[in-house]
């Protein structure tokens, strides 16, 4: 199979990269540059929006028989601390998602040479805060802006269906990978503020290790009677405060000190709901189908992120 990949420099990205060519796959990466990332092998071809655009998307897409959506705004920035939402950063959070699928579906349209398949990207705040009700794919949405975000990201893909291409949906909960995402500034506020819980405590986290993450997509790629939404998430999701506990024991380190939402509302503003709320998502979908975890557990996953560095 021959994969394309929009918003292959990513987290989840860099790594599909490697599942999909451990797999024996050819991979191409539709970019905005065609510079090629660091880690990025030379078998994989790396094509600009740009490029494709003047040469056709008959060419761009011809053989392409998956396409990958991972492409969007990472939410909470790329500094060490996370950044508060600004009028404009909610813009592109939202246009960055939104823009991307609706030209793919526009390029998909375009070409003679169609996928079989396209995986759209979307996350676990599509159902916005839950509480502790268990959530499965057929749950309703939410209506708070995580929630909107989710529902028009999948919504800028959807006409792909009418022209004959399956498309599955990946509601994906927090990636865990020591390269990038959450788990690095989780790691630093045990090491450094012996953190014990983030506000209650109490919300949910639906979690994923990369290469479980990874694996899904792969298998959702490869199992053409798949379609529609799937949690990717393991199947034993964490309230924070048991996240904060099992990474201070996998660490060696104490957890002490609760951080109060308030203090989080006031230095994050409406950023801070990504971390206050949370959603009891469960793969239910994923498990019917016969996908299996390799990490299900939170402290097996960690102790193995930890320990290779992935």
């Amino acid at each position: 199979m021959r994969v394309m990949i929009a918003g292959g420099t990513g987290l989840i990205g860099r790594a599909l990269v490697g599942e999909l060519l451990d797999a024996g796959h050819s991979v191409a990466i539709l970019s905005r540059s065609t510079q090629r990332p660091a880690g990025i092998p030379p078998s994989v071809d790396i094509l600009s929006w740009q490029e494709a655009e003047q040469s056709g998307w008959d060419a761009a897409l011809h053989g392409v028989d998956g396409v990958v959506n991972l492409a969007g705004e990472n939410l909470a920035g790329a500094g060490l601390l996370p950044e508060r939402w600004s009028p404009q950063k909610k813009q592109k959070i939202l246009d960055s998602r939104v823009g991307i699928g609706r030209m793919l579906t526009q390029a998909i349209a375009s070409a003679s040479y169609k996928p079989a398949v396209l995986i759209q990207a979307s996350a676990s705040g599509y159902y916005g805060p839950q509480g502790d009700e268990v959530i499965t794919e057929d749950h309703a949405p939410g209506n708070d802006f995580l929630a909107n975000v989710a529902k028009e990201w999948e919504a800028s893909t959807a006409g792909v269906e009418t022209m004959g291409v399956r498309r599955a949906i990946i509601r994906t909960g927090v990636v865990l990978s020591t390269r990038g995402g959450a788990l690095p500034r989780l790691i630093l506020s045990v090491k450094w503020g012996l953190v014990r819980r983030i506000g209650s405590g109490r919300q949910w986290l639906p979690w994923i290790h990369i290469v479980d993450e990874v694996r899904a997509i792969r298998f959702l790629l490869e199992h053409a009677e798949l379609s529609g939404p799937f949690h990717l998430c393991a199947p034993q999701p964490v309230r924070n405060v048991e996240m904060m506990r099992a990474l201070g024991a996998v660490l060696g380190r104490p957890t002490i000190f609760p951080v109060p939402a308030f203090l989080m509302k006031a230095l994050l503003g409406e950023m801070s709901t990504v971390l206050l709320d949370g959603q009891r998502t469960i793969p239910r979908r994923l498990e019917q189908a016969g996908f299996v975890f390799r990490y299900p557990e939170i402290r097996m996953a960690l102790q193995d992120l930890l320990k290779r560095r992935v």
